[in-house]
């Protein structure tokens, strides 16, 4: 998990670099018992980069879904972009 956590952040970042033109970007995690929280937030331009999508979003996508997570990433209010990634904890007993 901490690997698909890392890889996450790590996309979004490049993303970020890429794509959002931004001057300020933060990240938050959250750890709780039962979800590992990631937030990627930027001042950029807020919007999906036009022309051919690549696989960032996708790769994050799948990542999250196999920690049975869920994955938002769109335009804040007020300007930029957010990634939001939940991964579920795994319980071993």
């Amino acid at each position: 998990m901490d690997l698909s956590a890392f890889r996450i952040v790590q996309e979004a970042l490049t993303n970020v670099v890429k794509h959002a033109q931004a001057s300020q970007v933060r990240v938050d995690v959250r750890c709780g018992t039962e979800y590992v929280e990631l937030e990627i937030a930027d001042n950029g331009l807020g919007s999906a980069h036009p022309g051919t999508p690549g696989h960032g979003l996708i790769g994050m996508r799948e990542r999250v879904s196999s920690y049975s997570g869920d994955l938002q990433a769109g335009p804040r209010d007020g300007g930029g972009f957010t990634v939001t990634a939940r991964l579920k904890v795994p319980r071993y007993e």
